[in-house]
Parts: C-alpha cells; sequence; structure tokens
C-alpha cells in the first residue's frame, strides 16, 4: 500500500491535493512546522495525520510529495532520497495527476483564486468535478469528468502543466523577487499557452493578453467592444452585481452575481465563457454564480458591533483597489477603513508610489510593518517610506489595534499576504462588542 507523504502539507496547494487525493481514496498523509495554519482545519476535518518534520517519518512504502517551499536539503527529502523513495515536487506531481481528466488551469496575477472557486462551483453542478484552489480547498471526485486548479506563475511553476483549457485572468508584474521585469512575466505566460491543449479563455481588457499566441483558439471576454464574450448593461446595487453577457455582439443571456466590483464580473465572464464552449447549459450557469459562498481570505466578511470587517489577501496595488472599490458598492454610506501589511520588501519597494495610490482610495489608511520574506533581505526600506507617501496613514501595532473602535459604523478591511489576521484577531479580543 502506498502512502503520499507531504512534506509541508500545511501550504495552500499542498494541502488542498492532499484533500483531493484523500478523496479518491489515497493514504496521505503530511508533515509540517508546529505553527497552526488555516489550512490545517480541511486536513483534520479529513482525519489526515500531520506530524512535526522529522527523518523519521519517512517510510519505505511511501511517494513524498515535497512543498515549494523546501530545499532538497530538507531532512525528510534527504531521509527520503536515502531510502530510495521517490520525491516528486509538488507542481510535478500535480501536472502528471490532471491528465487523467478534463483539465482547466485557472492562471493570473490576480482573481486566481476566485474564479478557481467559481468555476468549480458552477461546474459541480452540470458534471462531476474534483479542484484544487489556492486558498487550501480541495475536493476529490471519484470518476470526475474535471478537473479545475489554480495554477500560480511564480518561478514559473506553471510549465509543470499542459492543460487541456486555461483560463488566463490577466498579466500583471507582482512577484519582483523572481520575475525581471512585465516582459519577463509575459513570457512566462506565452510559453504556458503553447502547452495548453483544446481551448485559452483570456482577458481581452488587458493589454498584455492580447498578445497570446497559441496552438488553440483563443476566447477573450470583457467589457470592451472587441471581445468575443462582452459584459453590457451592468448594474451595481449593495445586493450585488447584474450584467447580460453578449458572445460576439449577440445576447447570450443576463446574470446576476451577490458580489461587488468590476473584477468579480470579469471573473464570472470567464466562468461563463468556459462554461458556454463546453456546452454546459445557460440555467446551470445562472443558478449557480447565484449560490457561490466565495473562497477563503478573499472579501471575508463578519459584523462586529457597529462595524463590518472584511479579510482579504490583497497584496498587490491593483487588488487593493479592486478591493476598496467593492467595499465602497456594497456600504456606499459607510467609511472605509484600509489597514494593509505590506507582504515582502522586494514587492514594497518596487510598487510604493502604486500602494500609495490605491490606498489613498479609502477613507483612513493604518499600516502595520511590512512581513518579510526569508528569500529576501529588508535593505533600508522600512513601512515610514510607504507612510510618508499617503496623507494622514498611521502606523498601528498589535498593542495598539483598539485605535480602530473610533471608527464608528465602518468597514475595516484587514489586507495582506503575511499575517495581517493577527490585527483582526487582536482587535476582536481586545473590544468587547
Amino acid at each position: 500500500m502506498t502512502i503520499y507523504h507531504f512534506v509541508g502539507i500545511k501550504g495552500t496547494g499542498m494541502s488542498a491535493l492532499a484533500q483531493v487525493l484523500h478523496d479518491m481514496k489515497c493514504v496521505v498523509q503530511g508533515s509540517d512546522y508546529d505553527k497552526r495554519f488555516f489550512t490545517q482545519e480541511a486536513l483534520e476535518e479529513r482525519g489526515i495525520p500531520i506530524f512535526p518534520f522529522n527523518a523519521q517519518n519517512i517510510q519505505e512504502n511511501m511517494v513524498v510529495i515535497a512543498g515549494n517551499a523546501f530545499p532538497d536539503t530538507h531532512e525528510e527529502i534527504v531521509a527520503a532520497r536515502e531510502l530510495g523513495v521517490p520525491v516528486i515536487r509538488y507542481h510535478q506531481f500535480l501536472g502528471e495527476f490532471l491528465q487523467k481528466f478534463t483539465s482547466i488551469a485557472v492562471t493570473g496575477a490576480h482573481g486566481k483564486t476566485s474564479t478557481t472557486g467559481l468555476l468549480a462551483h458552477v461546474m459541480q453542478g452540470a458534471e462531476p468535478t474534483s479542484y484544487l484552489i489556492g486558498d487550501g480547498s480541495g475536493k476529490g471526485r471519484e470518476g470526475s469528468k474535471y478537473f479545475v486548479f489554480e495554477a500560480c506563475e511564480y518561478r514559473r511553476h506553471f510549465l509543470a502543466y499542459s492543460p487541456d483549457y486555461a483560463i488566463m485572468t490577466n498579466i500583471d508584474f507582482d512577484h519582483p523577487d523572481y520575475f525581471a521585469n512585465i516582459e519577463d512575466v509575459f513570457s512566462a505566460f506565452q510559453q504556458m499557452a503553447w502547452q495548453v491543449k483544446k481551448g485559452i479563455i483570456a482577458c481581452g481588457d488587458d493589454e498584455h493578453l492580447q498578445k497570446i499566441q497559441a496552438k488553440v483558439p483563443v476566447v477573450f471576454y470583457g467589457f470592451g467592444e472587441d471581445n468575443d464574450f462582452q459584459a453590457r448593461n451592468i448594474v451595481k446595487t449593495p445586493e450585488g452585481t447584474s450584467f447580460d453577457v453578449f458572445v460576439r455582439h449577440t445576447f447570450f443571456a443576463s446574470f446576476h452575481i451577490p458580489r461587488y466590483g468590476d473584477h468579480n464580473v470579469l471573473n464570472a465572464l470567464a466562468v461563463i465563457a468556459l462554461c458556454h464552449y463546453e456546452g454546459i447549459d445557460v440555467n446551470i450557469i445562472q443558478e449557480r454564480l447565484k449560490t457561490f459562498p466565495g473562497v477563503k481570505r478573499r472579501f471575508h466578511e463578519k459584523r462586529f458591533g457597529s462595524q463590518v470587517l472584511i479579510d482579504d489577501y490583497a497584496h498587490h496595488p491593483t487588488e487593493i483597489r479592486a478591493t476598496i472599490e467593492a467595499a465602497r458598492q456594497k456600504y456606499p454610506d459607510r467609511q472605509i477603513v484600509a489597514i494593509f501589511q505590506p507582504h515582502t520588501y522586494t514587492r514594497t519597494q518596487t510598487f510604493l508610489h502604486e500602494f500609495a495610490e490605491s490606498l489613498s482610495l479609502a477613507d483612513a489608511v493604518y499600516l502595520c510593518d511590512i512581513f518579510g520574506s526569508a528569500r529576501e533581505h529588508q535593505g533600508k526600506l522600512s513601512i515610514e517610506d510607504l507612510r510618508a507617501k499617503i496623507d494622514g496613514a498611521k502606523l498601528l501595532h498589535e498593542e495598539q489595534v483598539d485605535v480602530l473602535k473610533h471608527h464608528d459604523h465602518a468597514v475595516l478591511i484587514f489586507m495582506g499576504a503575511g499575517d495581517i489576521q493577527k490585527f483582526q484577531q487582536r482587535y476582536e479580543q481586545s473590544v468587547h462588542v
């Protein structure tokens, strides 16, 4: 009996893949740091064993799936090689695994996770569908026709995949610790496009994606007139967003999503285009779009006394802008307060001016110290450099979070890809409503 052992099982992709294999009746276990991560809840619910890192975890009857965050010198990877146990990197394993299905990769600098979650939710209404989402969610269904998965461009990991379809949401310069510039990012997406086997659904409003070449049909979606799938007659309310879809200038159908902001219309359009291409009934698409519960750490709301607290993964200026605009649509009469923790010194340095511009869309701004990465050096940059560019911005320390209570009836958006949640948790504990 083969046991799949995950080195770094609490990683978002790793956790999701472990869930998929477990659901498909494979024997799964894993190891990680003792620190609690939000991804482990789903593993615990399935009864998947999680051990502290230890070379003794490795046995001869295993296949080791190694998380990309861990080097070949990691004690468990070394132990596996010494025992002659196969060691496969996460993205390589996934690339082989998805060949069993009609696979749909969702990629792009922004919107991957939300679009993957939405597509999986809609397609499940039509056919058995397995999925792997970058928020740590995974579901394996035996006999699945489709496999929907999030494909990340970082370190060109998505080049391990040759999917049937790819949805490309946008191309943006996000990982300055790896990519040299936007041209370097484009080259990675272009290489990915050559590997797609049936069709590409790409956002035609994105100037970079307009230049993508492929051996398969490229279907464009967006707000612009030139798109194959175009959203028109958009109506935004505090209840959500309604719009009509035209396919090559011919009316197709009307849709409503309980979501906010233009980026969510684009995500829905991508899903509609893919489902139309695969011949999925329009009534199923309409109904499933209305019932999508969202994904983790993407505009996750809770009421807290007179305030609304929103937890969001936004860590790039484009995402911050989209999140603040969505909050304005849903809560037009409330003050919008941004609490932001920059993620990595390289990203903060690269986009210092753009971060200031997007955060200035909020009514009040609080900044937390930069969440650095193990792969970079701090240099001379500090959070003060960003604060100086935003009028009225204040620094926020964990011990002082109760200052946020002065924003009565406001929407507090906690944004970042580091550990910004601890500020929200501390705030909820410090203020008794």
